[in-house]
């Protein structure tokens, strides 16, 4: 959010409202003060447009090969 120059939940809500996203205040605070621990796919691609970023920018991933059961 602060490369695109926006520093608060309220600079960012009218850009998610703009894209047909309406969450409340405190889901937002949620999603840009820490990992938020489900994100549906709408919300991900308007961050991403909005942000102008890929998803793989906004999510971290690792993989790991489990032992066979």
């Amino acid at each position: 959010m602060a490369a695109c120059g926006m520093f608060s939940v309220a600079e960012f809500m009218p850009y998610l409202t703009e894209c047909g996203i309406t969450p409340s205040s405190s889901q937002v605070h949620r999603l840009v003060s820490g990992t938020p621990e489900r994100l549906s796919l709408p919300v991900l691609a308007t961050l991403c447009h909005i942000l102008d970023r890929t998803h793989t920018d906004l999510i971290a991933t690792s993989a790991q090969n489990l032992p066979a059961r």
